[in-house]
Parts: structure tokens; C-alpha cells; sequence
């Protein structure tokens, strides 16, 4: 009895702390020190909530797998010891069914429960939205080493070059204005359809949490809803040849009033239409219906 009412003490200062640490988190500690948090704002995305939370219990769970193993490794080079005076190796532990059990199903749980909650998140991240719940749709082309944006919906373009090294500011940086800038309006369906003119690149937004590979001949979709305003930086995440750090692009979430101005400041430069595809360097590859070149000296 005595026993077990020290534990009750013991228990209630600990609990306590742990309850006043776990008060004290910020937003940014609560979903791992992932960008697209801010205290006080909701989530950059739709999903970006979904993807932190996969990724904030799988390391809760792999830091508990970690202590115990931790734990368990510490206490056996504590526990068998070499003692003075004994010689030789300990006592040796060899087919032991209830360990080699734990050992081999517990490891399985975990894959398939890892597997079981990605496959989860990702059937909800990856469901496009149906043609009629779409409100803006925007076709990505990437290519060596910009992006140009078609606004679907509004029929005009966007043309991007890559980024510009600055004369002024620091070494290595950019000038600002050259970057390419989609822009977006908050609070709306929106789809990306994601092309690439030459070889593989990949479309990923930082804050987002998200990124998708553009593959050449085939369309990727990314489907969301940005919930909050501002400027985020996106990049491509796949090598794809000498100037790739220079493949750099700005999403702008902004007001749908802000959105509709730069649609119109689009019109206004005359850059109504779609940009293509007929630039592809892939088109003169063969099987393409190219023309392809004769040897000099055929049939002689």
C-alpha cells in the first residue's frame, strides 16, 4: 500500500510537466517543424494539415521503437556484463520462440500500419475534383529551366524564363521580378494539370508539403484548396541538367479580386491563348513521325 501511494505521488508531478511542456508547443512544434505553419493562421493548403500529421506520428512512433531499442541495448550491456573474475563468454541465448515472435510480428505491424495510413492520406490528396467543382484550372509546362503557366479557365498565358543572377544584393542571388509567379486565388478549387516540354522535372512548392514529377508525354494532376494568402517559393526537385538551381518559380495565393486583376494585366499584354507543347525537343526522336536522316552513301 505504502508502494503503491508513492507512485501516486511520484505520478502527479509528471503529468503535470508533461501536461505544461505539451501546452507550450508552438504550431510549428506541433507539426514537426514543417514549414507552411504559422501561429495563428490556418494551413497553407487543404493538405497540408493531412501531410503533417502523417508525418509527425510516424516519428512519435519511431522515436518510442527507438527508446525501447535504446533501452534494451543499454540494459543488456549493463545486465551481461562481464564481472571480475569471470572468463570466457556469457551464457548464450538461442531459440527463444516468444522473443523471436515479438522480434518478427512487431516490425510487420508497424510496415503495414506505416503503409496502411500513407495509402490513406494519399487516395484523399491524390482525388481530383470533378470537372464541375473545378474553379481554376492551370496547365504547368516545365522546361530547361522555367515555367510557363496557361490559365485554362481564362485562356491566358504566363511565359517564364529562368532565374536571373543580381548584380546587386548578395553573390548568388536572383532578381526577383525575372521569377515565374503563378497566381492563384484563395479559397478555391483549384487543378494544375503538369506537363513537361523535354525531360523530367518536378513541380514542388515548399510550403505545400507536396511535390509531383512531370514526366514527358504523360499529365500529372495536383488538386487543392490554398486557404491562406501570400507568397510561397516553389523549385524543381528532379536534376534535369546544367542551370536546374536556376529552375525557380513564386505561387501567389491572393484575394479573388487580386486574381482577376492579373488576368486582365495578362490580356492587356496581349498574352490571350494557350502556350503548347510545339516546342518539345522530344518530337524529333524517333518514332515520332520525324523525317529521319539517310546515310550518305546508301545503295552504292
Amino acid at each position: 500500500m505504502r508502494h503503491n501511494r508513492r507512485l501516486r505521488w511520484a505520478a502527479i508531478p509528471i503529468a503535470a510537466s508533461l501536461s505544461l511542456v505539451l501546452a507550450g508547443c508552438t504550431q510549428a512544434q506541433l507539426n514537426g517543424f514543417l514549414p507552411g505553419f504559422e501561429e495563428g493562421q490556418p494551413p497553407v493548403t487543404n493538405h497540408t494539415e493531412r501531410v503533417s500529421g502523417l508525418w509527425v506520428t510516424s516519428w512519435i512512433v519511431l522515436l518510442v521503437v527507438g527508446v525501447i531499442t535504446w533501452g534494451l541495448t543499454i540494459w543488456a550491456v549493463i545486465a551481461y556484463r562481464r564481472r571480475k573474475g569471470q572468463t570466457g563468454l556469457p551464457v548464450q541465448l538461442r531459440y527463444n520462440m516468444p522473443i523471436e515472435v515479438f522480434y518478427t510480428i512487431v516490425p510487420l505491424i508497424l510496415v503495414l500500419g506505416f503503409f496502411a495510413f500513407t495509402a490513406r492520406d494519399q487516395q484523399v490528396i491524390e482525388q481530383r475534383f470533378a470537372e464541375d467543382q473545378i474553379d481554376v484550372k492551370v496547365e504547368v509546362i516545365a522546361k530547361q529551366w522555367a515555367w510557363d503557366f496557361n490559365y485554362v479557365n481564362e485562356d491566358v498565358y504566363s511565359p517564364g524564363i529562368q532565374g536571373q543572377l543580381s548584380n546587386e544584393g548578395p553573390k548568388g542571388s536572383l532578381v526577383a521580378s525575372e521569377v515565374p509567379t503563378l497566381y492563384l486565388p484563395v479559397g478555391k478549387n483549384i487543378e494544375i494539370e503538369l506537363e513537361s516540354r523535354d525531360v523530367i522535372h518536378s513541380f514542388w512548392v515548399v510550403d505545400f508539403l507536396y511535390k509531383k514529377d512531370m514526366f514527358p508525354g504523360k499529365t500529372n494532376y495536383m488538386s487543392f484548396v490554398p486557404e491562406r494568402e501570400g507568397t510561397y517559393e516553389g523549385k524543381c526537385a528532379e536534376l534535369c541538367g546544367e542551370y536546374h538551381s536556376l529552375m525557380l518559380f513564386n505561387v501567389k495565393v491572393v484575394s479573388e479580386g487580386e486574381y482577376e486583376d492579373y488576368i486582365d494585366s495578362l490580356r492587356d499584354l496581349g498574352q490571350e491563348g494557350q502556350l503548347s507543347n510545339e516546342y518539345d525537343r522530344n518530337q524529333n526522336l524517333p518514332g515520332t513521325g520525324a523525317p529521319e536522316l539517310k546515310e550518305e552513301h546508301e545503295g552504292e
